[in-house]
C-alpha cells in the first residue's frame, strides 16, 4: 500500500511512472462572465479548485485572448456561450506579411500572468497549476478568422503564411517562458482544431505546424508538468507523441481517436484524459463515475483522470464530485 501523498508528490509520481496511492484527477471548463478579469478569472479557478479538492490546476482562460493580442475584437459572452468575434486582424496575405511579435509581458499576455500568480498565491504551493498555450499555428489561423481562411492564404501566398506564423511562434515562445518563470510548473498545450485530419493532412502540419510547437515546446523543455492536447475526432496524436512533453490529453471517446490505454502503451510518458467532456454535462453521475474508474484501470501509473477537452458550464456539481469520488474509492 503506497503511503499516502500530497497533491504534487502523487502528479510528480504519475507523470513519471512510479506508484501512486491514487490516480489524480482535474476538471476544467470556462466561465464565460468571469474570464475578463485577473482577479476575476483566479477567483472562479480557485473556487471551483478548493468546491472539488482538483489534484491540479490547469488554468483555463477565454480561448478568445491569444487572438485579441494581436488586435481580433470579440463580443461579451453569456454564461452558456463563448465570445463572438467582431473584427480579425487578418484579411489578406498583406495583413500575414505584417504580423509582428508582441510584448509577451504586456496587454492580455500580462493580464494573464497576472491571473497565474494570483492562482498560485491562492494554491499557495499545495497543487500545479499549469498555463494554458495556443499553438502558434492556432493562434494564427484565430487571427484569420477561421481554419479554411488560413487555408486559402498559405495556399495563395506561403512565404506570408510562414511569416505570421514565425511572428506569434516568437511571441507564445517567450510567453510559455514568462508562465513558467512566474511559477506555472508547466504548460498545457494545444494546438486546437490542426492536430485533427478534419482539418488538415500530416504534410501540412508537418510543414506548418509541428516545426513551431516543437520551437515553444523546447523553450520550456525543463517544466515537470508540460502537456500536449490534441482536439478533435480523427487527431494526429499518433504523430506527435514524440513531441517532449510529460502527458498527452485528447478525446479517447472521439471518433476515429486512440484509447487511453492504447496510448499508455505508445508513449513513454503518462496520459491525461477519460471523461467524456462533450457528454459530461448532460451525463448521469453513475455513468461519469464509471468513466473515471474506467480511466483509473487504464493505470493506475501514467494516468491522470481529466476531461479530453474543457467541460460545458452546465456540468451539475453532483457529477463532478461523482468524478472525484470514483477515483478516491
Amino acid at each position: 500500500m503506497t503511503e499516502p501523498m500530497t497533491k504534487k508528490e502523487r502528479v510528480r509520481a504519475a507523470l513519471a511512472g512510479r506508484a501512486v496511492d491514487r490516480v489524480p484527477v482535474s476538471l476544467w471548463g470556462h466561465d464565460y462572465l468571469r474570464e475578463w478579469s485577473p482577479d476575476e478569472l483566479a477567483a472562479s479557478t480557485l473556487e471551483a479548485y478548493r468546491a472539488y479538492d482538483w489534484d491540479f490546476i490547469k488554468l483555463n482562460p477565454r480561448a478568445s485572448y491569444f487572438a485579441e493580442a494581436w488586435g481580433n475584437r470579440y463580443d461579451r459572452p453569456d454564461e452558456q456561450r463563448s465570445p463572438r468575434p467582431i473584427e480579425f486582424a487578418v484579411r489578406s496575405s498583406d495583413d500575414l506579411r505584417a504580423l509582428a511579435p508582441v510584448d509577451p509581458r504586456g496587454g492580455v499576455f500580462g493580464e494573464h500572468l497576472e491571473a497565474l500568480r494570483l492562482v498560485l498565491d491562492g494554491v499557495a504551493g499545495e497543487a500545479d497549476v499549469i498555463q494554458t498555450i495556443f499553438s502558434p499555428l492556432a493562434v494564427t489561423a484565430m487571427l484569420a478568422g477561421s481554419t479554411e481562411r488560413f487555408l486559402e492564404l498559405a495556399q495563395e501566398d506561403p512565404v506570408a503564411a510562414h511569416h505570421a506564423v514565425e511572428a506569434v511562434t516568437e511571441t507564445l515562445g517567450s510567453y510559455a517562458s514568462e508562465s513558467i518563470a512566474a511559477g506555472a510548473s508547466g504548460i498545457f498545450f494545444a494546438p486546437l482544431t490542426w492536430a485533427s485530419y478534419e482539418t488538415c493532412d500530416a504534410e501540412f502540419y508537418n510543414e506548418y505546424g509541428r516545426p513551431h510547437d516543437l520551437q515553444v515546446l523546447e523553450g520550456v523543455r525543463e517544466a515537470e508538468f508540460n502537456v500536449l492536447h490534441v482536439c478533435r475526432d480523427h487527431n494526429m496524436l499518433d504523430l506527435l507523441l514524440d513531441y517532449p512533453v510529460s502527458a498527452v490529453s485528447w478525446a479517447a471517446h472521439g471518433e476515429g481517436n486512440r484509447s487511453l490505454p492504447d496510448v499508455r502503451g505508445r508513449f513513454a510518458g503518462a496520459v491525461m484524459g477519460g471523461l467524456d467532456h462533450a457528454r459530461l454535462g448532460d451525463m448521469p453521475p453513475d455513468e461519469a463515475a464509471a468513466q473515471a474508474r474506467a480511466a483509473v484501470d487504464a493505470g493506475p501509473e501514467r494516468v491522470l483522470v481529466a476531461p479530453g477537452c474543457s467541460i460545458p458550464p452546465s456540468t451539475p456539481p453532483e457529477t463532478r464530485s461523482a468524478v472525484v469520488s470514483a477515483t478516491r474509492s
